[in-house]
């Protein structure tokens, strides 16, 4: 309950960013002076500030949107051999990965995960969950950090960012387009917008959203195999090919869903078309990857 309580508010908070700089940008339609024909221009404002806009305020709080989601505490004053461990073993792979001290946190979780995020590659965050402490050795825990550090030294929490923001533009854009096509052509409605324009604006948004994050979750996927290859030049591939094998034999609980894509977790085997909308390739298919890098 907590969790969709701070997912509601933080989403109407940035609605209401979003609509007064719509504002102050002039934008309060998308319909000509004669509210006949479309305003292109400022239908392309709208589409680009409520789509990128969204994305990156997302991006700018992700970090502490994560910790309060996940419950992840920051290792400030390392308490037990553990934690130094942990911190020491980052700064090592953040130093190799040109990147700055990302900040390290653990949260409470049976299911053995780890995520990374922060709009910055040199102020981020990596957590790793008390389920992947308990079940993988050290050898195993160091190639998940390495994985996740070349997350953030791959600058993927930007890249994703900017992809959703250029395929939430275009959704909103085309869809209104739609809309308007309905309202005029279809229904024969002169002038405004009637009821027609906004039920086909949303139900078209609906479809070419679900139609569109397949090309989100497409990049999503390439990124995980390129952060298995980073955390195998980190930490060694056979650690990295070790411990996605013990992702498969322990407890699939994902994490919430506005940090999934972030998370190492993922599917254990099998392809069908529902992997057309996952984050995350099949583990076998990236133990698979790996494999193959150690027979070249």
């Amino acid at each position: 309950m907590k969790r969709v309580f701070l997912f509601l508010v933080t989403n109407i908070a940035i609605l209401a960013v979003l609509f007064v700089v719509l504002s102050l940008l002039g934008v309060s339609g998308i319909l000509d002076e004669q509210r006949v024909g479309i305003d292109y221009g400022n239908l392309l404002i709208l589409a680009a500030v409520l789509g990128f806009g969204g994305s990156f305020i997302s991006l700018a709080i992700s970090k502490w949107m994560a910790k309060r989601m996940t419950g992840a505490k920051v290792i400030t004053q390392p308490k037990t051999e553990l934690e130094s461990w942990l911190v020491r073993t980052v700064r090592q792979q953040a130093s190799r990965a040109g990147i700055g001290m990302p900040e390290v946190a653990v949260f409470d979780s049976p299911a053995p995960n780890a995520f990374a995020t922060g709009m910055n590659k040199n102020n981020a965050l990596v957590a790793v969950s008390t389920g992947l402490l308990r079940n993988m050795n050290q050898d195993e825990v160091e190639a998940v950090l390495g994985h996740e550090v070349s997350h953030v030294a791959n600058g993927d929490m930007v890249t994703l960012t900017l992809i959703q923001g250029v395929v939430n533009t275009f959704v909103i854009f085309i869809s209104r387009l739609v809309g308007h096509f309905v309202d005029r052509v279809i229904l024969k409605n002169e002038e405004g917008h009637g009821i027609g324009f906004f039920v086909a604006t949303i139900v078209s948004q609906i479809v070419f959203g679900i139609l569109a994050s397949t090309i989100v979750m497409w990049f999503s996927r390439q990124r995980e195999f390129r952060a298995d290859a980073g955390g195998a030049k980190l930490a060694g591939t056979e650690k990295m090919i070790s411990a996605l094998e013990k992702l498969k034999k322990g407890i699939q609980e994902p994490l919430p869903d506005q940090m999934a894509s972030f998370g190492i977790n993922g599917k254990a085997d099998g392809f069908d078309w529902k992997m057309l909308f996952m984050s995350h390739p099949p583990l076998d298919h990236r133990i698979k990857a790996l494999k193959g890098q150690l027979n070249r």
